[in-house]
């Protein structure tokens, strides 16, 4: 697999269209920050760490509706393997105007653009929700 942030997107995207509970996807510290940011921004109910039926660290995540509509309306990678997208602090953009949120790797760890411009720090820009 040569992008596990964009399997992981996929896998919550074919599912909220599925009107899946839960899904799971490989464990990894760069995906439980990801979805330790969608949790804080409240796009997902949470996640929980657990052991898959193959025995690999697995990720439990529970996905979240609102009156039977995913609130995830759209979810899209921006930095790709081959592509990665850097910006400043001040040149993150905001995700339909302010309603949405990107979420950006910084030397202080994964956060949201809000936090980011806050804490004046710029990194890869991993993804955006809406």
């Amino acid at each position: 697999m040569t992008d596990p942030i964009a399997d992981m997107l996929t896998r919550i995207r074919n599912s909220q269209l599925r009107g899946k509970s839960t899904v799971m996807t490989p464990a990894s510290k760069l995906r439980a920050w990801v979805l330790d940011v969608l949790a804080d921004e409240g796009y997902i109910r949470g996640y929980e760490k657990m052991t898959g039926a193959d025995g690999h660290p697995a990720i439990e995540i529970s996905l979240k509706y609102y009156e039977g509509e995913p609130v995830i309306r759209e979810l899209k990678r921006i930095s790709k393997p081959g592509r990665r997208v850097y910006m400043g602090s001040q040149d993150i953009p905001a995700v339909r105007q302010g309603l949405g949120v990107s979420i950006v790797s910084t030397p202080q760890g994964v956060m949201s653009d809000a936090n980011a411009r806050a804490a004046n720090v710029g990194g890869e820009v991993l993804c955006t929700v809406f």
